[in-house]
């Protein structure tokens, strides 16, 4: 078991194809403290897995959303949200990962049905893979809005645009895949023809802020920014940062464990500008 573990990806629900940003996962400390802070704050329920007690699932309406794994102290690793993406072949891109200077934490491990890789890009932002056998969860469940979508702050967009899109077959082609569109100075990631992910530059590796580092940052859709701000910061939670964006606004918080995401009211990436 390691940050972001991949034992709490959900089983395969919706048809998808490789490449997609497919899942989001929470290492905490606290199992309980966690699910009171998310539960009051996006209105999760939650769910224990086979994992054991350390382990659950969270859900918006129903639909799993998010994993929660309190290993944080047992493995000495930050409190962090992480984004999994599907993939064919762990093997294969296990080894794009070192080719292209990036590094491989964990894995290929065998978890249940599938396999995974624990990850970071050479910039440093971490990430995991999760090998599919032709049916994959994912971000934006068919017939619904996306639960989550995610946007990569990085070193320069157009450089790490070329790092993923090698190591998971962005532009492949294939059916159901993911493909890149320039949009001003960012890089939008569509797959299955939807908006899923965006990349941003202006991340400086060296930062001591880790809001300044290169990272994936977790972005959770919610009806009311103001509103949810409220109620994390009545339940242990930090305003780090607000911002207006085209379309709407976001602010990214810091949960009582130190774990940071964003909420925002714009629901896709597509519709992002800096405002």
């Amino acid at each position: 078991m390691t940050p972001g573990d991949p034992r709490t990806v959900p089983e395969p629900a919706v048809l998808s194809g490789a490449s997609a940003p497919c899942w989001v996962h929470l290492v905490t400390r606290d199992l309980g403290d966690a699910q009171l802070f998310y539960g009051a704050v996006l209105g999760w329920t939650f769910r224990l897995g086979p994992l054991g007690r350390d382990f659950v699932m969270a859900r918006s309406e129903g639909v799993p959303v998010a994993g929660i794994g309190a290993v944080a102290s047992a493995y000495q690793v930050a409190v962090a949200w992480m984004p999994y993406f599907s993939v064919r072949d762990a093997d294969v891109v296990a080894a794009r990962i070192r080719e292209r200077s990036g590094t491989v934490a964990v894995g290929p491990l065998t978890v249940g049905q599938g396999r995974a890789v624990l990850a970071a890009d050479r910039d440093g932002a971490s990430f995991g893979v999760w090998e599919w056998t032709g049916r994959a969860a994912t971000l934006a469940p068919s017939g619904n809005r996306a639960h989550a979508w995610l946007r990569l702050r990085t070193r320069d967009a157009f450089d790490a645009a070329i790092f993923y899109g090698e190591v998971l077959g962005w532009e492949s082609g294939e059916p159901g895949g993911c493909d890149i569109a320039y949009v001003r100075e960012e890089v939008l990631v569509r797959c299955n023809g939807r908006p899923l992910a965006r990349i941003s530059s202006g991340a400086v590796e060296a930062a001591p802020d880790p809001q300044v580092r290169p990272h994936w940052q977790v972005q959770f859709p919610v009806a009311d920014v103001d509103a949810t701000v409220l109620a994390a910061e009545r339940n242990g939670g930090t305003l780090m940062e607000r911002r207006a964006v085209q379309h709407g606004s976001e602010a990214t918080l810091r949960d009582p464990d130190g774990g940071l995401f964003t909420v925002t009211d714009v629901r896709s990436p597509a519709d992002v500008h800096d405002g």
